[in-house]
């Protein structure tokens, strides 16, 4: 085989293996992730008794969204700020998803009843809703208007419910 056979060859194997990479790495092929400013991806989680929820079951509603885990102490500490609001805003419009990232029902259920708390928590065992929020680090908040699109991102705990209080008052109606 000639040098510039070898040549062509090469070029053409090399332009269609990139051609491969990007297709496969494509918009297309990967879920949609979440912006600022943009349609809160849908997802389904089951809760800590096994029943399916989807984030469009709350389609016309404010929510917020926070992603957590037991063994964090940040995550912990505004558990009870955020256990708060939940009580405070039963009977409006407000939806809050407490979202563990990894775990187990089991331990989740047992944290919940040590510290006495009772808002909706969802359980993403593998982490896919995590990272398709691209979380990076837990406490991580989302606040989603009515219409599903997020307005804020906040990354960090609560230090208290007012806290929470303020920043839910931009999505409430």
């Amino acid at each position: 085989m000639s040098k510039t056979v070898r040549v062509i060859l090469t070029v053409m194997l090399a332009s269609l293996s990139l051609g491969l990479v990007i297709a496969g790495c494509s918009r297309d092929s990967a879920p949609p992730k979440a912006i600022v400013g943009q349609q809160a991806p849908d997802f389904q989680l089951p809760d800590i008794d096994g029943q399916m929820v989807s984030l469009s079951d709350f389609s016309g509603q404010p929510i917020l969204i926070n992603f957590w885990g037991t063994g964090c102490p940040p995550c912990i500490s505004e558990m009870p700020s955020l256990q708060q609001v939940y009580e405070d805003t039963q009977g409006k419009e407000l939806v809050m998803l407490a979202i563990h990232v990894g775990g187990n029902p089991t331990s989740v259920r047992q944290f919940m009843e040590e510290y006495n708390l009772s808002l909706p928590v969802l359980i993403d065992a593998k982490g896919t809703i995590a990272q398709q929020y691209n979380i990076r680090g837990i406490p991580t908040t989302f606040l989603i208007d009515k219409n599903g699109i997020i307005q804020e991102k906040l990354i960090g705990a609560f230090p208290n419910s007012a806290a929470i209080t303020k920043r839910i008052a931009k999505i409430m109606p």
